[in-house]
C-alpha cells in the first residue's frame, strides 16, 4: 500500500545556527584584543628584526682601558663616556674618565683647550666624588685633575686655591685607604707643585716601592727627579713608565726634553750632540706612535723644531713647525712658535707674518702667508689671536721689536709696534728686565719714526731686532 507523506509547509530550523553564530562573536571579540595589544605593545606584530642586545657598561670600560693602552686617548674618553651614560651612578667609571681626560691634556697644544678638557676631567672627578664620598680612588684622580689645573694657572691666588685642594683630596684619598699607590702618587705631585721636594720625594719613594707596576707611579717619580734636577735619573724612570705603558707618548715627549735639557747644560761639543740626537730619537718614535695610531698630533714635530732650534739648525726646525700646522692651521701658538723661528733666522719680514697671525688673529690667506706659503697638505684657514699671558709673551716682545726695526718712512710699522708695546708694559711682564729692555729699545726706534721726525728728515733707521731671550716660565 503506498502512503504518500505530505511536504512540511514550514522550513525546518538550521540547528547548528547558534553554534555558528557563537564562533564568529568569539573571533570578532579576538580579533578587537589582537588590535588593541599591537598598540598597546604587548603583542609585537610578526618578521620584526631580532632586537640588538644592550650592551653593558663594563664593555665600555674595557674598550675604554683598551684605547688607553694602545694611546689613544681621545677614543678612550668616548668609550667612558658610552659607560658612563648606560649605568650613570657608578663612581668608578666617572673616576677613570676624569683620569684620561686629565692625561690627554698632555697631547694638547692650546692652552684654552687645556683648560677647558681639564674642567671636564674635573666635573668627573666631582661626580664620582659626589656618587661614593668615600671612594679612595675618586678622590686621588680629583687631586690629580686639580693639581694640573693648578699647573696652566697663571694667576698666584687661584692657583694656590687650586693646590690647596687639591693636596686636601690626596690626603682625604690616603686616609681612606692608606695602601691606595695611585693616590700616594698624586700626592707627591701635589708637593712638587708646592715646592715641598723633600717631602715629595718620600712619598714617592714608598709609593715606588709598594707598587712599581703602575705607569703613573714612575711618571711622578720622574717628575719629582726633574724638580730635583736630577734628570738623567728623571729619563730612566720615565724608561720604566714607557716600558709598561709604550703607547703613552707624552712619555716619550717627558724623557727627550730631558735628553735636551741635558745637552742645553753640557759643556762638551761631542757629548751635547750626542745628547741631542736621543732627544730627537724619541720625539722620531712619538711620531711613529701617532702614524700608527692614526693621531694626528703636533706635538712631537714641536719638540723637535724646538730642538733643532737649540742646536742652531733654525732651517729644519721651521719645517717641522710647518709640518705641525697641516695637523692644526688653526692653531695660534704654532704661528708664534713658527714666528720666533723666522726671527731667530734672520727672515724678519715672514716673521712679523707668522707672529701677527698668532697675536691678532688671521684670515685663510694671510694664514696661509704666515706659514711661508701653503703647499699640497695646507688648508687655509682663520686664525683667533692670542691673549698676553706667560707662555705668549715672548711672541709679543718678538713682535714688538720686529716692528719697530722694519719701519720705515713708506711703510711705517710704529704704530703697530708701540700698541704692542702698552700691552706689555701695562702687564706684569714688564718686570722682566729682558723683556723691559726690548721694550726701551722699541720706543727708542719709535721716537725717529716718520710721524714725530721733521719734513725732510732721514727716515727709520733700520736696526737689527732684539735678540735678548725673557727669563723663562715653567
Amino acid at each position: 500500500m503506498n502512503i504518500n507523506y505530505r511536504r512540511s509547509i514550514f522550513r525546518r530550523r538550521d540547528e547548528s545556527s547558534v553554534y555558528r553564530m557563537f564562533f564568529f562573536v568569539v573571533l570578532i571579540l579576538a580579533g578587537i584584543w589582537l588590535i588593541r595589544s599591537v598598540q598597546q605593545g604587548d603583542v609585537k606584530p610578526l618578521f620584526l628584526p631580532t632586537a640588538t642586545p644592550t650592551r653593558f657598561a663594563a664593555s665600555f670600560t674595557l674598550e675604554g682601558d683598551a684605547h688607553f693602552t694602545a694611546g689613544k686617548l681621545e677614543a678612550a674618553i668616548n668609550a667612558y663616556n658610552d659607560a658612563a651614560a648606560v649605568d650613570p651612578n657608578n663612581a668608578e667609571i666617572w673616576a677613570q674618565l676624569s683620569r684620561v681626560q686629565t692625561y690627554s691634556t698632555a697631547l694638547i697644544v692650546q692652552r684654552e683647550d687645556i683648560l677647558a678638557r681639564l674642567d671636564e676631567a674635573i666635573l668627573s672627578a666631582e661626580k664620582a666624588v659626589e656618587l661614593n664620598p668615600d671612594s679612595s680612588y675618586a678622590h686621588a684622580v680629583h687631586a690629580f685633575a686639580l693639581n694640573w689645573k693648578a699647573s696652566y694657572t697663571s694667576e698666584d691666588r687661584a692657583r694656590q686655591s687650586l693646590l690647596q685642594k687639591s693636596e686636601q683630596e690626596a690626603v682625604r684619598a690616603i686616609q681612606l685607604d692608606n695602601t691606595n699607590v695611585l693616590a700616594q702618587a698624586f700626592y707627591a705631585e701635589v708637593l712638587v707643585d708646592q715646592q715641598k721636594w723633600t717631602q715629595a720625594q718620600q712619598v714617592i719613594e714608598q709609593a715606588v716601592i709598594a707598587d712599581p707596576s703602575l705607569m703613573d707611579v714612575h711618571r711622578v717619580n720622574a717628575y719629582v727627579l726633574e724638580s730635583l734636577g736630577e734628570y738623567a735619573l728623571a729619563i730612566e724612570s720615565y724608561d720604566k713608565a714607557i716600558a709598561i705603558a709604550p703607547n703613552m707618548t707624552f712619555l716619550y715627549l717627558r724623557a727627550g726634553a730631558g735628553y735636551r735639557r741635558l745637552a742645553f747644560e753640557s759643556p762638551n761639543e761631542d757629548v751635547q750632540k750626542q745628547l741631542f740626537e736621543k732627544s730627537l730619537e724619541y720625539f722620531a718614535q712619538t711620531a711613529r706612535i701617532n702614524q700608527q695610531l692614526g693621531v694626528n698630533d703636533p706635538a712631537p714635530y714641536i719638540s723637535i723644531a724646538r730642538t733643532y732650534s737649540q742646536m742652531g739648525e733654525f732651517f729644519i726646525a721651521i719645517r717641522n713647525i710647518q709640518k705641525a700646522i697641516e695637523f692644526e692651521p688653526f692653531n695660534p701658538v704654532l704661528y708664534g712658535e713658527l714666528g720666533v723661528l723666522y726671527h731667530k733666522n734672520r727672515n724678519y719680514e715672514t716673521g712679523i707674518l707668522a707672529l701677527g697671525c698668532a697675536i691678532n688673529g688671521c684670515t685663510g690667506p694671510e694664514s696661509c702667508d704666515g706659514r711661508g706659503g701653503c703647499g699640497p697638505n695646507d688648508t687655509e684657514a682663520e686664525v683667533e689671536g692670542l691673549p698676553l699671558d706667560a707662555s705668549t709673551v715672548y711672541y709679543f716682545d718678538v713682535y714688538a721689536s720686529e716692528l719697530a726695526a722694519l719701519s720705515t718712512q713708506k711703510n711705517n710699522k710704529c704704530p703697530q709696534a708701540l700698541e704692542v708695546a702698552a700691552i706689555i708694559e701695562a702687564s706684569e711682564y714688564i718686570q722682566d728686565p729682558n723683556i723691559a729692555a726690548d721694550m726701551t729699545v722699541v720706543r727708542t726706534i719709535c721716537s725717529f719714526s716718520p710721524e714725530t721726525t721733521e719734513p725732510g728728515s732721514e727716515s727709520t733707521p733700520t736696526v737689527e731686532p732684539a735678540m735678548t731671550q725673557p727669563t723663562p716660565t715653567p
